[in-house]
């Protein structure tokens, strides 16, 4: 029996001696004066212990008493990690002794209320495509157990080494559809290794008021790339890319793993991403559970013999098995294909965030237990954020922008052309270009409204005012790039094609991320037609010197970076996304139909 279940207080339910402090916005453990005088305590109010990490103290026998929760035994500075270092709850203070609350004694009046956007987003993982990080709402509970849960694999250098707090943020989300395992039988093909059935990129702005969630269609026509995968003998194996082939042949099949899904996003994106989480059909019954159903609406019948969904037209709130044939469904919903059953999904997902979100789930310790076993049982991770702490610092980040400015769009796409009656699909070039410039370059699908700050007013003032004429601007040239020959490339086309004929290109600068213009006080009307030209942003703009050109005279300067895509293509992302793009905004209630 759990050491918190014994004695007088044996039919307390752990989660019930966990109570919100709003004045901290922390969980504490409160126990009743009978529980704390009779029943010893253990750190973890959880139902098992995760087994001991190699190398790390073995935990107390539970069957021991100690004198008060978290108080160390006589003659010890309490309990220790590896190092002799004290082993606090992280992120939380540390605990006193629980003491009898006095009747009447609890203080009365209005308390502080904690800012809804500093609390931390749960997300949900696998085939609703998000990960629970609910370990993290009320400071970690139970953290070695939760730790023990998790499941993880090697990225194999596909990402970024590991997010960061001072960048934008992208993680991809993937939902399996194997079939093995507990709870993953009955639903066909038995046994099969699964595909990337359910694949979002989700990106965080930089400045944390926005966020993107990007579903790439599994029937996609792709390339995937060669991936090499770290095998379990420490070895590495590459995996042989395939040209042409659906998407979501980037997971299972070849024996590819997570990571090569990481590649295959990155080369159709040209986005890094920092992380991976997967999850199989067990993710949507024990998380839509753990809240005590999904809210969804129908504009009509629904009745999928495939999914096994037979719901009436209204509003329901849907759980389980249930909540696993909703999101599975197609044939029932918009032309019946899987861009239909996309946006079935996400408006799933806009629910789930919602609820997620909701007073009753961040106050109720019951509900944030059930999601951080479920989250965590639910997960496969990528190695570097399987600890909790991670996890926990991820979730952190993740919850700081406004449910109002998430939006969910799908990948532009049009119907295969070399197929007769198409199946498939391939990229909408036109529109998932910009799309994915705009992603890149942290631009928001929603508009954000915000204070300006006087430093990103100024920046933007430097493309305000009288531009030169082309003839008259002079510019040398630098390359900065990754790509050789790049200076040149802009000077051929500078001088060529837009009558920019005062340059030259004086060969490569230091690597550089974004390409700037470097100007003084007297040349900012070259420097503005220069910009329009090259299609830069008032943040290129970059006030200071100027140089001497090798005929003396004074020249702004060009250094391509990183971004530089070619001569003649604009640098600057779109201002707002491409007009047709298939959206659902997390904030809004939408009847699938």
């Amino acid at each position: 029996m759990d050491a918190q279940g014994r004695g007088r207080a044996e039919n307390i339910d752990p989660a019930d001696q966990w109570v919100l402090n709003p004045q901290t916005g922390d969980y504490e453990l409160r126990l009743s004066p009978s529980a704390e005088q009779s029943a010893p305590q253990t750190g973890v109010p959880g139902p098992r212990r995760a087994a001991p990490r190699r190398g790390a103290p073995r935990p107390a026998d539970p069957q021991q008493s100690t004198p008060q929760q978290g108080a160390p035994r006589p003659g010890t500075r309490g309990p220790e990690r590896p190092g002799g270092r004290e082993q606090q709850v992280p992120g939380q203070r540390r605990r006193r002794a629980a003491q009898p609350e006095a009747a009447g004694s609890r203080r009365k009046g209005k308390t502080k209320k904690k800012s809804t956007g500093k609390r931390i987003l749960a997300w949900t993982g696998g085939t609703v495509a998000f990960v629970v990080i609910a370990a993290g709402v009320g400071g970690y509970l139970y953290y070695q157990h939760l730790n023990g849960n998790i499941t993880s694999v090697s990225d194999d250098g596909a990402g970024t080494g590991g997010f960061s707090k001072d960048r934008a943020i992208n993680i991809l989300l993937v939902g399996t559809d194997e079939r093995s395992g507990d709870g993953n039988k009955g639903y066909g093909d038995e046994g099969s290794v699964g595909h990337a059935d359910t694949t979002i990129l989700l990106h965080v702005s930089k400045d944390r008021s926005n966020a993107t969630a990007l579903s790439i269609p599994r029937d996609l026509i792709t390339d995937i790339p060669d991936c090499p995968t770290k095998q379990d003998d420490g070895s590495t194996k590459t995996i042989p890319g395939s040209q042409k082939v659906r998407f979501n042949e980037s997971l299972g099949q070849n024996e590819r793993t997570p990571s090569c899904v990481m590649r295959t996003v990155t080369q159709i994106t040209g986005i890094k991403l920092d992380h991976f989480m997967v999850a199989d059909f067990n993710a949507v019954k024990t998380l839509s559970s753990a809240v005590d159903g999904v809210d969804v609406c129908l504009a009509k019948d629904f009745d999928d013999p495939k999914s096994h969904l037979k719901l009436p037209a209204g509003k329901h709130s849907i759980e389980g098995e249930e909540a696993l044939a909703f999101v599975r469904t197609r044939y029932t919903v918009g032309t019946g294909g899987d861009l239909s059953r996309i946006q079935l999904q996400q408006q799933f997902l806009s629910s789930l965030m919602r609820k997620l979100k909701s007073k009753g789930t961040l106050t109720s310790p019951k509900k944030i237990i059930s999601l951080a076993e479920a989250g965590t049982k639910a997960l496969t991770v990528d190695s570097k954020i399987k600890d909790i702490l991670k996890l926990r610092d991820l979730g952190m980040e993740l919850g700081k922008f406004d449910m109002k400015n998430l939006t969910f769009a799908t990948t532009p796409v049009i119907d295969n052309p070399a197929e007769k009656k198409p199946i498939t699909v391939v990229l909408n070039k036109a529109k998932s270009d910009e799309l994915f410039s705009m992603l890149r370059e942290d631009v928001s699908l929603t508009e954000v409204k915000k204070k300006e700050k006087k430093e990103k007013a100024a920046v933007a003032a430097r493309l305000k005012g009288p531009r030169a004429e082309a003839g008259d601007v002079r510019v040398d040239v630098y390359n900065g790039s990754d790509r050789n020959g790049a200076a040149q490339e802009t000077l051929s086309w500078l001088q060529n094609t837009e009558g920019v004929t005062k340059s030259s290109q004086l060969g490569n600068a230091g690597k550089q991320g974004k390409t700037t213009v470097e100007y003084s006080a007297g040349q900012a009307d070259e420097a503005r037609k220069l910009a329009d030209l090259m299609g830069l942003p008032a943040a290129a703009l970059k006030p200071g010197k100027s140089e001497k050109n090798a005929q003396g005279l004074p020249a702004i300067v060009l250094t391509l970076g990183a971004d530089f895509k070619g001569a003649g293509v604009p640098v600057k992302a779109p201002s707002k996304a491409p007009d047709g793009i298939q959206k659902v905004e997390a904030d809004k209630t939408v009847c699938a139909k």
